[in-house]
């Protein structure tokens, strides 16, 4: 008899622990947009306060906000995952580099995290607990 051991077991959940890895990520960055454009859960911006809509930061809040909630639900995941990788590179570059060449320093890790796990999302997709896989699912009937 031949019995899969724990590790043939854990490797099965791939698929599910990718969609796991979108929808936490996916509800981290949420608040990060939120924060900026609503100051829900609270206020980050410098004085306080939102972000006007027309200003850097206040287009970086809607990307985080709207794009954190496709992913969230796993619909066109992969091109919004390209788009919100760009968009924190050029967070880094543009606010953190700056600042210093470590991340710890500049503050700029949670950006750069961020956008190597949105290019891994890009690449990987939604996983199948997402829309897009429903999609699939419903096409192929």
């Amino acid at each position: 008899m031949n019995v899969p051991g724990p590790d043939t077991r854990w490797r099965s959940w791939t698929p599910q622990l990718l969609s796991v890895l979108r929808i936490v990520t996916a509800f981290l960055f949420i608040q990060v947009g939120t924060a900026k454009l609503f100051a829900f859960p609270g206020a980050i911006m410098p004085e306080g306060g939102t972000a006007p809509v027309a200003s850097l930061a206040g287009i970086a809040g809607v990307l985080e906000t709207f794009g954190g909630l496709l992913l969230l639900v796993g619909l066109y995941t992969r091109p919004v995952a390209f788009l919100l990788s760009g968009e924190m590179a050029v967070a880094y570059f543009y606010a953190h580099a700056p600042q210093g060449f470590w991340p710890v320093l500049n503050q700029g890790a949670p950006a750069a995290l961020y956008a190597f796990l949105f290019l891994y999302l890009s690449a990987a997709g939604g996983g199948p607990w997402s829309l897009d896989a429903f999609r699939r699912r419903e096409g192929k009937a």
